[in-house]
């Protein structure tokens, strides 16, 4: 415990609002599991954040489940990290609520991402999609973290929640932890194979791989992946004139560890008949462990509430530390 206690904190959140994909993984995921040495790590499933879109109930709390048994399937052992379910965390909602009533009005409306999803869901624009990024802030505060990995999409967050704290601070005195965005080492950039100049993504599932999807769709998607109109036909790494071929060149190499020089001379002369079929078959053997494992977790129900009851007992634990100084901060009576 004292171990532990030295180690500095680190949080991270994914909604279950799509199934994880090759690009979670080779990009983020992947590299969580060594994390567990250094840090202390919070991992949960942002399911508080999804409902600002219009999601099917079945479907969330199926997707919600898969998703935190993919995670230990990727290698996040749950005795060495907090694997919680966010709605499972009363606080998060409770400091949400506080955190409102010291983000401005402006700040929130500059927001990048509720424009970008004001305009995808203009029939359903509520109050929740507007504020979620105080929730957001008190995701991160509640566990007063020393870092939060953040990719591009994720910066304008960190930095809101920064000014958050320092307004906050400024009233009450050293209340939060001033969290610093933790650049992670760089995963691979999984791009789509059907438009490879934009993230893999679940919205465009023709191009994005699964973890748990079966290996002949995974076979069928690579075979189809967009290369090039090069009439050569040759496996080289031009992000710029060959967009398609080194995505795939950078999938191959981040899951059977091999150089671009040794992938362009593995498939000298062979064409991409020859190149696509061999990346789906190396990524499908690296998914292989993960699906099944997670498809043997999922079965043994007793065992995934086990760990989110746990997870959830000790975030709640740490959560609670945080509100009630919080509370009192504020002035409201001591229950």
């Amino acid at each position: 415990m004292e171990e532990q206690a030295k180690k500095k904190v680190m949080l991270s959140g994914i909604q279950p609002s799509g199934d994880l994909h090759l690009g979670n993984y080779l990009g983020a995921i992947k590299n969580w599991s060594a994390r567990a040495e250094e840090f202390d790590c919070y991992y949960f499933m942002a399911d508080l954040h999804t409902i600002t879109v219009r999601q099917n109930p079945a479907d969330l709390r199926r997707r919600t489940l898969e998703q935190l048994a993919q995670y230990i399937a990727c290698g996040l052992d749950p005795k060495k990290n907090t694997l919680f379910i966010q709605s499972h965390v009363p606080e998060h909602t409770q400091l949400g609520w506080v955190l409102n009533c010291y983000t401005m009005f402006g700040e929130l409306s500059r927001m990048t991402q509720f424009k970008d999803k004001s305009a995808k869901h203009k029939d359903n624009i509520n109050g929740g999609l507007f504020t979620y990024p105080a929730l957001m802030a008190a995701d991160i505060l509640l566990y007063q973290p020393d870092y939060v990995p953040v990719g591009e999409d994720q910066k304008q967050h960190v930095e809101l929640t920064r000014n958050i704290v320092q307004r906050f601070n400024g009233i009450y005195g050293d209340v939060f932890k001033m969290p610093e965005p933790y650049i992670p080492k760089a995963g691979a950039r999984v791009m789509g194979l059907t438009a490879p100049d934009s993230k893999m993504s679940k919205s465009i599932p023709e191009g994005c791989v699964f973890l748990m999807e079966k290996p002949e769709d995974i076979q069928r998607k690579f075979k189809r992946a967009v290369t090039d109109s090069d009439t050569e036909r040759c496996v080289r790494y031009d992000l710029e004139h060959k967009p398609g071929v080194a995505n795939l060149m950078s999938i191959y190499s981040a899951v059977t560890g091999r150089s671009y020089e040794e992938i362009e001379r593995e498939f000298d002369g062979q064409g991409y008949g020859a190149f696509k079929p061999a990346v789906g078959d190396a990524v499908i053997e690296t998914l292989r462990p993960i699906r099944e494992e997670a498809e043997r977790i999922l079965k043994d129900k007793a065992y995934l509430e086990q760990v989110y009851r746990a997870g959830a007992e000790k975030a709640s634990y740490v959560a609670g530390k945080t509100l009630r100084k919080v509370y009192k901060k504020v002035g409201f009576v001591a229950l």
